[in-house]
């Protein structure tokens, strides 16, 4: 047997996976604390809902990287402090960030969690790794689709230029 076959827990990670690893993780600890901030800055109570299930799902995905990272002698990176909860009337009009600004860069996140996601995957050579991103690609694309939808219904989406003048192909 190799040094790559068996249970892939016992695999050692190479530092492409580790820094990988770190590095989302890092981000992610980064997202919390930014969702929690914008959390305060929302009245509308789908946006705060979205951004409380992101929340929890990072959350989640935090717990699970740090438990690898430990395992294998890792220095996990540090986290930001929790954001306290603030009222929406005692943030100053101007000061506020506004609902449609929210999504944008929420979606914003989701997107790049993807992207990242995808090329920790492709990296990976220990299955587990490569599964347990696998998972969070496919929940991402989940929140994708479901800030897609509140975007739309709250017309908050600003779409790009619409390509509206099909030429018409006649058949000679």
């Amino acid at each position: 047997m190799g040094i790559l076959s068996g249970n892939p827990k016992n695999e050692p990670l190479h530092y492409g996976e580790i820094f990988g690893i770190w590095s989302y993780l890092q981000v992610a600890k980064g997202d919390i604390a930014g969702f929690q901030t914008l959390s305060n800055h929302t009245g509308d109570k789908d946006l705060h809902k979205l951004l409380d299930e992101l929340t929890e799902g990072i959350k989640q995905e935090v717990k699970d990287l740090e438990e690898i990272l430990k395992l294998n002698g890792i220095a996990i990176p540090p986290s930001p402090p929790e954001r306290s909860y603030a009222n929406l009337e005692d943030i100053p009009v101007g000061a506020r960030v506004s609902d449609p600004e929210i999504m944008a860069t929420i979606s914003g996140k989701i997107a790049q969690g993807l992207v990242s996601c995808s090329g920790i995957i492709g990296q990976s050579i220990r299955e587990d790794i490569g599964m347990l991103f696998g998972q969070y690609h496919m929940n991402k694309a989940q929140a994708g689709a479901k800030a897609l939808r509140l975007s739309k219904t709250k017309g908050w989406l600003v779409p790009p230029p619409m390509h509206t003048k099909v030429p018409v192909h006649q058949n000679i």
